[in-house]
């Protein structure tokens, strides 16, 4: 399985759309400074993903979610969460 995940900054609340093998491992690294994009936006908190059973797939969805749509459809999935 691959994973598209979003990450929230708690620094600027801006977010951070990737994808990885390791769900877990990835985080980590984030958490831990080791991912030039977000190291000087931590603490981040994972909010999102999708499980996707290519690569491609996830590296599509990855694509997707950083256009516009793709903003307004996490804009939209993610209300409630956003809103408190």
């Amino acid at each position: 399985m691959f994973y598209t995940y979003v990450l929230r900054s708690d620094k600027d609340g801006n977010f951070y759309v990737g994808f990885t093998k390791d769900l877990k491992l990835r985080f980590e690294q984030h958490e831990k400074g080791l991912v030039e994009s977000t190291k000087d936006r931590r603490p981040l908190k994972l909010i999102y993903y999708e499980a996707c059973l290519s690569q491609e797939d996830a590296l599509k969805r990855e694509r997707y979610l950083k256009t516009y749509n793709g903003k307004r459809f996490l804009h939209n999935r993610l209300k409630s969460y956003l809103t408190g």
